[in-house]
């Protein structure tokens, strides 16, 4: 295990830093260092690292999920107000509807087959988008107009959103009945989920104003109740619907409203956890990529994920309508929203272990979402800001 953990760090610092230098993304090295580690590939990862994989993603994304917390001020998402409900879920929506409309025309699906794919490929990765937001927080880019506090806030909602609607399409074709209640569990959980991090964040900020202790240990607080969320989540399964990862977003924006000094000293700690977190998550996500089923899906495949990305834009585009934006600024929030890897890396096998008979179909479009979609977005918010962002 050790050495596996170090040639993670190791091969992924370094690909990282050739791509950062060549003006790419260091994500897409990180990702390739994953597929030469993987056991695709040279197998140079060991089945222990790869059977805990999905919780080692899981710890990264909560780092970053808490810095993007820490970061985003509440009056800031008051004034974005309409847009950032709507991109909650309207460019999900729309991405799958298109799905549903191309993938059995290019890929001989069912329309319910189609659904499952498209609620996989539809979800944006928050760990490609929040840290880049968070940097454009930092250094005022589009500040003015709140554009990425808009991004932040519907990236985090889009998510839970996205899971749930898979979970009712996977369920549907494994019993082939339908159940409305599953829709109903979106806005329970989504509720549910907040109101658990407000009442987390409340009582961590008495915490540490009436307890002396070094910003260290709070910190190593934060991260544990965190975890202890996910797993009240995994616990109440069946029961409550509850979105772990929304109630660690506001677990960070209520530390940030009570207490902003205690939040901007924490925000540095994490930004340098964040580079070892940064690591392991993309270079594990790299690991469940097998190039043979990519080079396998042909042209179609490629199209159907560009053709979803298309219905995706223009949702972005609809959710922006009646703005402040200009065309600079509504470009802009589009690539942004381009970006997939996280939720395609952990639920994109699902169907093919369920035994369903899209499955190896699904994964080879969640596999190609992730190679084409998480550089591209990545590219496009790096190379861009500056040119379509005003500074004040």
């Amino acid at each position: 295990m050790l050495l596996s953990i170090a040639l993670i760090l190791l091969l992924g610092l370094f690909l990282g830093s050739i791509f950062s230098k060549i003006k790419l993304p260091p994500l897409l090295g990180m990702i390739i260092a994953g597929i030469i580690l993987s056991p695709h590939a040279f197998n140079l990862i060991d089945a222990s690292i790869l059977n805990i994989s999905a919780d080692l993603r899981q710890i990264a994304l909560v780092i970053i999920l808490i810095r993007a917390g820490l970061a985003l001020d509440l009056s800031d998402l008051k004034k974005v107000g309409r847009p950032a409900f709507l991109m909650c879920f309207l460019p999900a929506c729309i991405e799958i509807c298109g799905t549903m409309f191309l993938a059995p025309a290019l890929l001989g699906t069912t329309l319910l087959e189609a659904a499952i794919i498209g609620s996989v490929i539809a979800a944006v990765s928050p760990a490609v988008i929040v840290p880049r937001m968070i940097h454009l927080i930092d250094r005022g880019y589009g500040t003015d107009k709140k554009i990425p506090q808009l991004i932040l806030a519907g990236a985090s909602v889009d998510d839970v959103f996205v899971i749930v609607i898979f979970t009712v399409f996977t369920s549907l074709a494994s019993t082939q009945t339908f159940a409305l209640s599953g829709f109903l569990q979106i806005p329970v959980s989504i509720v549910t989920g907040i109101i658990l991090g407000v009442i987390a964040g409340i009582s961590l900020v008495y915490l540490f104003r009436h307890f002396h202790m070094r910003d260290s240990v709070k910190l190593l607080i934060i991260i544990s109740l965190s975890f202890l969320l996910i797993e009240l989540q995994n616990r109440l399964e069946g029961i409550i619907p509850v979105s772990a990862l929304l109630a660690i977003m506001s677990l960070g924006i209520v530390i940030k409203k009570k207490y902003n000094i205690l939040a901007c000293r924490l925000a540095g700690k994490f930004n340098k956890l964040w580079v070892a977190a940064e690591v392991f998550l993309f270079v594990l996500v790299g690991a469940t990529v097998d190039l043979r089923y990519a080079v396998s899906s042909g042209i179609y495949a490629i199209l159907l994920v560009l053709g979803a990305l298309a219905f995706r834009v223009s949702g972005v585009a609809l959710s922006l309508i009646k703005t402040e934006l200009n065309r600079k600024e509504r470009l802009f929030c589009m690539f942004a929203y381009m970006p997939k890897a996280t939720v395609q890396a952990a639920i994109g096998a699902i169907p093919l272990s369920m035994g369903l008979s899209c499955g190896q179909t699904v994964l080879t479009v969640a596999v190609l979402s992730i190679l084409i979609t998480a550089p591209l977005g990545a590219i496009c918010i790096d190379n861009l800001y500056q040119k379509l962002l005003y500074k004040p």
